[in-house]
């Protein structure tokens, strides 16, 4: 009998065997080439870039050139010489010169002072902005303290005599061009004028020292000098002193054609 057509059975073939690489040997990677940074091109001096740290940015000017060591700290105490009469321009120059190193961080004020006196209105404006400023102040008499010089003496919170020195008060008073003509009022506001002014330099003295009303009245009337001695026992000096400056100490004097 013969067989019925159908599929005949396929052979099975064995799968590939995988080919498996070859071993390499172990090698080292190559080592990368080092970078070499291109070598500095040489600068002129005037080319030069500036050579302040970055930590000193956004410092003052003045701190800046303190710390680079162009410019000296700024000194504790100075010495002022003040030796002319009171007025406008003298007062001025005074404060301007104060204010100045006040800004500059001084602490104390050494100013030496001699004056005939001067306008009643300077004087009480120098007496009261030596007092603001937030200083120390020292006065010394080095020769004459006189009229309202004596108001703006009393401003320092120190206040010495030279041996020698003297201390004059008299009333205030005012000085008139020729033909001046008066009547009754015009006089009694110049008489209310000079007792204001009086007024206010006797509250000054007798804030400031031991003297009494009575006694200041009587200082005005007299017109009297006083020397050291008497200045140390009322309270208008606290010693009697020579005026010494350190050698190497700021000195400034105040210089005024006269």
């Amino acid at each position: 009998m013969t067989k019925p057509p159908g599929r005949t059975a396929r052979k099975k073939v064995a799968p590939p065997e995988p080919i498996m690489p070859a071993p390499t040997p172990d090698v080292a990677p190559e080592p990368l080439a080092e970078i070499v940074p291109p070598a500095p091109v040489p600068v002129a001096p005037d080319e030069a870039a500036p050579t302040a740290a970055p930590v000193m940015q956004g410092m003052p000017v003045a701190l800046q050139q303190m710390l680079m060591g162009q410019q000296r700290p700024p000194a504790h105490r100075i010495y002022v010489s003040f030796s002319a009469e009171i007025n406008a321009h003298t007062t001025e120059s005074l404060i301007a010169l104060c204010s100045q190193h006040v800004n500059q961080g001084v602490k104390e004020i050494y100013l030496m002072v001699s004056t005939p006196g001067g306008a009643v209105m300077n004087g009480l404006n120098l007496y009261n902005v030596l007092r603001a400023f937030p200083i120390k102040l020292i006065t010394h008499n080095v020769g004459n303290v006189d009229s309202i010089g004596n108001a703006v003496f009393l401003a320092g919170e120190e206040r010495y005599a030279c041996q020698h020195s003297t201390f004059m008060f008299h009333g205030v008073g005012f000085s008139l061009p020729n033909a001046t003509h008066f009547e009754e009022k015009s006089l009694r506001e110049r008489l209310l004028s000079v007792l204001a002014d009086q007024k206010r330099i006797g509250s000054i003295i007798g804030e400031r020292t031991s003297l009494k009303k009575g006694e200041i009245g009587s200082l005005f009337k007299e017109a009297r000098t006083k020397d050291a001695d008497y200045a140390r026992r009322v309270g208008i000096v606290h010693d009697i002193r020579d005026a010494e400056i350190p050698e190497g100490a700021p000195v400034f004097a105040l210089v005024f054609q006269r």
